[in-house]
């Protein structure tokens, strides 16, 4: 055992109360059973089965109200591992699921025997016709599809407000719709074909011309029964009628019976039955979209009503103007959305009966953008609209940040509302339609059923199609809230159907919330209609038990989920998986969400649980030692929820004394720690990697690997001596990072360093630099602060704080880091383990990162000599919390004429040394952007921080990335300095 290998059990949680009655049981302790476990892993490998108690229970929770425990995961890689799943159940009678994001509000993506992963390796976008389609796997999200369309100037029909995590997949099994689909624009619309896995193994692509021949080949009996329902359908004029009826408003309760009169062939009809049937019928292996314009030109306006009513009352009036989005917002979520970033604070004060539409028009041109402005402004005219506070403006505008900013606090509806709830309870989304001409009446007789059962509700929705959603919160543990909701849900579904004859699920699937009532809605006749299609095309009814058809009516109280307090800043999360996309480590270990969900389960359990002793001894690597630490979680948390943060104290609550004293006297002497380090990437240079690497390896065995680094191949040598420079006469001062005190640049370059680029290039813009002559032994902190280093980080945090007001003389120059973490670890990040003192003086410092200053004071005033034919960039994560991306790419657009950000690009993982203490969290987190960064030839590769470079450099084969900052240097060095042969980059 290593030397300082932690203590589990540091991390076990406070003991809160009670043990919850849903907790995992101590049977599920070892994980998955035998024999199950040992016969997955034969027939898969053992890198597909995901059997430990914390895998199971990582999976067990989704966006929904919802909570079952599978008793194994697969992490399915290619259709044979599908076909081979299918192959297994049916053999031995088990039930499968299927779950890509996770995002699904009603539990469709949950299971209780095997679950199949189908997103880790199931994303993939191929356009198609210049973009009018587009192939797309279904474990791709909805965003990185859009974008990739959107340089042909398409972009899907589907628009959900969970774009960014939501996947294809999901979004087709559950006909997700969104804000502007709508009846027309939806997947059973706009989806040309699909590939499929039936539950007999069969595969049918339903694009290929002889489809139907094949699949009456290999199914006879499934297609004779296909044919055999349309028929019996199409007989019944007033099951047609009503077929028709239900679905001239947004309706996914059910099966799409539509898809026998639409369809001719069993394979059409397996097309649209395929479309919201929720993972009961097949899997969907990968879809072709029908792409629609993307109108570019956009009017859009956020308008405050007095009531519910009178909002829900103008929204026909916008309809007819043309409007592509009518969405309503009610009080409760206009001020719970504070919570969101960029939304006015004054939205706080909004009275409770306040209501506001977000109305948007979109045009392919400015003549057509102009027309609907000049409707836009005659609805206005007569309507009486209210200014509540300061900010509500209710006019129209073509801001894309304004518009950005509306659509953030609309999209935030379930996250920021639900974020907000009471701690400890569970929240509920209920979506249902009604007639668009009735949503006034619907929105009112809503209101009064809320208040009848003692909820206080938030409502919110597309209101240009009659649908509409909202919240409820309720402590599941405690048996008379769960009545309490039961009753409110007998009550809203008879209202529902018996009074407006709407959808009781309009775009988010039956789910086990509605399936208990989907008879109430269809009625007996069409309800059996669908049970039977149930055992056509899945007759062993292997897929996807109890999720769209269940006959127990009390099945939507059954798994719901308990929400015990844990650590405080991570109780509002509704586990909502927004998070996941932007975690480097989700196809490695685990999310953000799921480290929360883990967490929430060692305190359902009671002291000296078996459960928890088993979630603990993997905790410490899957979820902290694992976690970047970037904080990209926290921007993409509708409620801001910084995971990283939580990780960073976990990591102290393992550090014992003794090593929170040691990093302590490392930063008072970190001089010396720093000589240390640049003297050894030196002699590793001299050595060679392979005997570096051995004794590094050595050292990780017998100290602990999460503390001494691996030295990896092609690390770059040590770093010169800093370049002179004078006080006199300093634009700013220059403070080089230790990082860049310590690493040389990449291998196979010929040029200055970057301190001595950023010190030419501001010389040649007239903007000189000064480096104060006592930088070395001063870091910003970020080491200490990253590796959750108390003592430590206070120590250095007021010691740089202290430095920088004398060589800034108290704050006069702005202070230029050429790292950028580093800058935002100085401008933030320090601020809580300041003095007062130190506080007061951190506020009067200008902390700009290089990048920034490049763009913004050197490229006007410098001339471009020379440029390069392309750059890729890669824009690390600590640009992204500084808002500094735009600046990344104009300096790269001044060194070369295209400038590309890959589609996935995102956090590298490296993380100062993390990539050298787990190399395999780098490797897994560049995967895919190094794949679109090797696919092709880049002149330049750029970043803004050396150990991300060194993170992509070693990710994409020695690429050799490099800072803007030496490309710009040599975009603008006249030509009698520029050696020949020199080049940036391999």
């Amino acid at each position: 055992m290593p030397l300082l290998e932690p203590d589990p059990q540091a991390l076990r949680p406070a003991a809160t109360g009670s043990p919850a009655h849903d907790r995992v049981a101590d049977r599920r302790a070892f994980g998955t059973p035998e024999p199950l476990r040992g016969e997955l892993i034969a027939l898969l490998g053992p890198d597909k089965v995901l059997h430990k108690v914390s895998d199971l229970v990582r999976y067990a929770s989704d966006a929904s109200p919802y909570r079952f425990v599978p008793q194994v995961v697969v992490v399915a890689e290619d259709l044979d591992d599908i076909s081979a799943v299918f192959s297994y159940a049916h053999g031995k009678g088990r039930h499968v699921v299927f779950r890509a994001a996770g995002t699904s509000l009603n539990g469709q993506a949950q299971g209780e025997d095997i679950l199949v992963d189908v997103r880790r390796h199931w994303s993939g976008v191929q356009v198609l016709d210049h973009g009018a389609r587009a192939r797309i796997r279904p474990g791709t999200t909805v965003l990185r599809a859009n974008t990739a369309l959107a340089r042909h100037g398409r972009l899907l029909g589907p628009d959900p407000a969970s774009a960014v995590a939501c996947t294809l997949g999901g979004v087709v099994a559950n006909n997700a719709s969104g804000m502007t689909a709508g009846t027309t624009r939806n997947s059973y619309r706009t989806l040309a074909s699909v590939t499929l896995v039936l539950p007999s193994g069969t595969v049918v692509d339903t694009a290929q011309p002889d489809a139907d021949t094949e699949l009456a080949h290999a199914e006879p009996a499934l297609c004779a029964g296909l044919l055999a329902l349309k028929a019996e359908i199409e007989a019944d004029r007033e099951l047609v009628a009503r077929i028709r009826a239900k679905y001239r408003i947004k309706n996914t309760n059910g099966y799409r019976l539509d898809a026998f009169l639409d369809g001719a062939t069993p394979v059409e009809i397996l097309r649209g039955l395929m479309v919201g049937s929720e993972g009961t019928l097949g899997f969907i292996a990968e879809t072709v979209f029908d792409t629609l314009p993307l109108d570019r030109h956009t009017s859009s306006a956020l308008l405050f009503f007095p009531t519910l009513s009178a909002a829900a009352a103008a929204v026909p009036r916008f309809n007819e103007a043309g409007a592509r989005a009518v969405e309503l917002m009610d009080g409760n979520t206009l001020r719970a959305s504070v919570r969101v970033a960029g939304v006015p604070a004054d939205w706080a004060a909004l009275p409770r009966e306040t209501t506001a539409l977000l109305v948007e028009f979109r045009a392919p041109d400015e003549a057509a953008q102009e027309a609907y402005e000049r409707a836009a402004a005659q609805v206005l005219a007569e309507l009486e609209l209210v200014a509540p506070v300061a900010s509500v403006t209710n006019a129209f505008t073509r801001d894309p940040a304004a518009i950005g900013g509306y659509w953030k606090a609309r999209k935030a509806f379930v996250t920021a509302v639900g974020g907000s709830r009471p701690s400890g309870t569970t929240l509920i989304t209920e979506d249902f339609a009604v007639p668009p001409d009735r949503l006034a009446e619907a929105c009112t007789a809503l209101r009064e059923l809320q208040a009848r059962h003692g909820f206080e509700a938030a409502v919110a929705g597309h209101a240009a199609h009659g649908n509409l959603h909202f919240l409820l919160a309720f402590d599941a543990a405690e048996p008379s809230e769960v009545a309490r909701y039961a009753a409110f849900m007998d009550a809203f579904c008879r209202l529902t159907v018996r009074r407006f004859d709407g959808s009781l699920k309009a775009e988010h699937a039956t789910g086990r919330n509605i399936a208990p009532f989907l008879e109430l809605e269809w009625g007996p006749r069409a309800t059996e209609l669908m049970w039977r299609i149930k055992k056509t095309v899945d007759p062993h009814g292997i897929l996807a038990p109890r999720v769209l058809l269940d006959r127990d009516p009390r099945a939507h109280l059954r798994g719901l989920k308990t929400i015990p307090e844990t650590e405080a800043p991570a109780d509002p999360c509704i586990e909502c998986g927004f998070c996941e996309p932007a975690c480097p480590s989700g196809d490695l270990t685990t999310t953000p969400r799921q480290r929360i969900v883990l967490r929430r389960e060692m305190a359902r359990q009671p002291s000296g649980s078996p459960v928890t002793t088993a979630l603990l001894e993997s905790y410490g690597y899957d979820a902290v030692d694992t976690c970047a630490g970037d904080s990209l979680c926290r921007p993409a948390c509708p409620v801001g929820i910084d995971t990283g943060a939580l990780v960073r104290d976990l990591r102290h609550r393992r550090h014992s004394p003794r090593e929170e004293w040691a990093a302590a006297r490392s930063a008072r002497h970190f001089q010396a720690v720093e000589r240390a380090a640049r003297l050894a990437v030196a002699a590793a240079d001299r050595i060679g990697d392979r005997l570096t690497a051995s004794l590094t390896r050595a050292a990780r065995r017998a100290v602990r690997p999460d503390l001494v680094p691996e030295w990896l191949p092609r690390m770059p040598g040590a770093a010169r001596s800093l370049p002179a420079t004078r006080r006199s006469g300093a634009a700013a001062v220059y403070y080089p990072a230790c990082v860049n005190r310590i690493f040389g640049e990449p291998t196979g370059y010929r040029g200055p360093s970057l301190p001595e680029a950023v010190v030419a290039v501001s010389q040649r813009a007239g903007r000189p630099v000064w480096i104060p002559p006592d930088v070395a032994g001063t870091c910003c902190a970020t080491l200490w602060h990253s590796k959750g280093y108390r003592r430590g980080n206070v120590v250095m945090a007021n010691r740089i704080v202290e430095a920088a007001w004398g060589w800034t003389a108290g704050g006069r120059l702005p202070l230029v880091v050429d790292a950028s973490s580093c800058t935002l670890g100085l401008g933030s990040e320090v601020v809580p383990y300041l003095t007062p003192d130190n506080a007061a003086l951190h506020a009067g410092l200008t902390v700009v990162d290089s990048v920034v200053w490049a763009a913004e004071e050197l490229l006007p005033r410098l001339e471009i000599l020379r440029t390069a034919g392309s750059a890729v960039l890669h824009p690390t994560c600590s640009l992204q919390h500084l808002g500094a991306g735009a600046q990344l790419r104009r300096v790269a657009e001044a060194c070369a004429r295209e400038v590309v950000v890959p589609d996935d690009a995102g956090c590298c993982a490296f993380a100062g040394d993390r990539g050298m203490l787990h190399k395999e969290l780098t490797a897994s987190a560049t995967a895919k952007e190094a794949a679109e960064v090797t696919a092709r030839h880049f002149d330049l590769y750029l970043s803004a921080n050396r150990m991300c470079e060194i993170g992509m450099d070693r990710a994409t084969e020695g690429r050799g990335y490099g800072s803007a900052l030496l490309a710009l240097e040599r975009a603008t060095r006249p030509a009698d300095q520029l050696p020949s042969g020199v080049r940036l980059s391999g």
